[in-house]
């Protein structure tokens, strides 16, 4: 597949990577030549410096033969321009746009959008997605990183193990004879800060960061084996009123949940803008490191601090002051990703990566027709993805012990019909069922060619 990808920022490059790793003809384009040159001299891609929206840029790209383009610069305005030029002159069939403003995303998914006159197949913001996470973060409280899959039926966590969880020093296989009614496997460890599949015969050690999956109904008992506690938060204090703080607000208000939540921004003119536009949020204005200012919101009272500044520092250092300050969790949100190893020792909780967040809602959309969810570990490093089995599929009909897995992946649930299962090495997978698998960046080529699921849309 032929693909053209605008911006060569972290989200763009990342993009980049992943399906020029999948053999895929990827061309990256952006205004800096620096970006370009760090796209082109670090990954098997093509690269032109220009403006993305320009046809003539965009044609000198190869967009007259392009089966897709990702606009994802920095400007919502030129992304929008780009797959309206990329719609009109080049017929390019697949656009997938980043959109930041909430005034272009209000309009987008109104009645009065129409396709013809903004031409984007898929919208991705940032925003929403940094917004879901939290929220998934907050449900999660035990967990330093969270997704879901079969549609909210199952949940991927992050367990990061302590001195007094139950099974320290345990085999899996062992885990697996103890608690064999439990659906739980786990998928990934990160050790010392290396990330691999565990076997069955390995153990699981204090500090170790486990990736375990299992069904909603099991996450308590499974939480409870890792000795982790399940907690409510009902009282959440937000660092930060830009667009990030404003869109997990907003998603907070509109959950359901009873969650009190205050809002800090240092900008009165933010904060004010958050205030029109929060309805149950309060929002006081002030330096988010002041403790005066987090007393008055209530931090000591809260169940958990949000800190999702535009700045990483801040966000580490306003977390730290906040747990001193008596609130029991901290969850930031941090771009650099050199950063996160950091988080443990400064007693940070749990951690938001935007750009995570946003590459695994791109993919999941630039995957063909039946994978259904993909989530992206790490600095890239590892997917999960959620797959339906075609009849045409090579693992169809065969055992889980007889698929010719590369020995980076592993299976985290089957799910046939309405029910979800623990895989076992003789439960056979059939056509039509749903299944969870992890895999390392490097071998998730071929985890698709034995789904059969290959990166195209025809």
């Amino acid at each position: 597949m032929k693909v053209i990808i605008c911006g060569a920022g972290q989200v763009g490059w990342q993009i980049a990577r992943h399906l020029s790793g999948e053999r895929n003809d990827v061309t990256v384009v952006d205004s800096n030549p620096d970006l370009v040159r760090r796209a082109t001299d670090t990954l098997d891609v093509q690269g032109l410096a220009g403006f993305a929206s320009y046809p003539d840029v965009l044609d000198r790209a190869g967009a007259r033969d392009a089966d897709m383009i990702i606009a994802a610069t920095y400007s919502d305005e030129v992304n929008m321009v780009t797959c309206q030029v990329a719609h009109s002159v080049f017929a390019i069939s697949r656009k997938i746009a980043r959109l930041r403003s909430q005034s272009y995303l209000d309009a987008i998914y109104s009645d009065l959008y129409r396709r013809d006159h903004m031409p984007i197949d898929v919208v991705i913001s940032p925003e929403k997605e940094v917004a879901e996470a939290a929220l998934q973060r907050l449900g999660a409280p035990a967990a330093f990183d969270t997704e879901k899959f079969f549609d909210g039926k199952a949940q991927l966590m992050g367990l990061r193990l302590e001195e007094d969880c139950p099974v320290v020093n345990t085999p899996l296989r062992q885990l697996s004879d103890l608690f064999s009614t439990l659906r739980v496997v786990v998928l990934a460890v990160r050790r010392e800060g290396r990330l691999f599949a565990p076997e069955a015969g390995d153990q699981l050690f204090v500090d170790d960061e486990c990736y375990v999956f299992a069904p909603n109904e099991d996450i308590p008992r499974t939480l409870e084996v890792f000795g982790k506690k399940a907690q409510k938060q009902e009282r959440v204090v937000i660092l930060g009123g830009g667009n990030v703080g404003l869109a997990v607000a907003r998603a907070l208000e509109t959950s359901g949940r009873r969650i009190r939540a205050k809002m800090i921004e240092r900008s009165r003119a933010r904060a004010e803008h958050a205030a029109d536009a929060l309805e149950r949020t309060i929002v006081l204005n002030g330096d988010a490191l002041d403790s005066t200012l987090l007393n008055e919101a209530g931090i000591s009272r809260a169940d958990a601090v949000l800190a999702v500044t535009d700045d990483d520092k801040t966000n580490l250092l306003a977390a730290v002051r906040a747990k001193s300050e008596g609130c029991p969790f901290a969850i930031s949100l941090v771009n650099d990703p050199t950063l996160v190893p950091l988080l443990q020792p400064i007693g940070v909780d749990a951690y938001i990566n935007p750009r995570a967040t946003t590459v695994s809602s791109i993919l999941r959309h630039i995957r063909h027709g039946r994978v259904r969810g993909v989530y992206s570990i790490g600095d890239a490093e590892a997917e999960v993805i959620e797959a339906q089995v075609m009849s045409t599929s090579s693992i169809a009909g065969a055992a889980i012990r007889d698929i010719d897995f590369p020995e980076g992946v592993l299976i985290g649930a089957v799910k046939k019909g309405k029910e979800i299962f623990k895989p076992t090495g003789t439960m056979r997978i059939e056509e039509g069922d749903v299944i969870v698998i992890f895999a390392m960046a490097s071998d998730v080529a071929r985890v698709e060619q034995l789904l059969q699921v290959s990166i195209d849309f025809f």
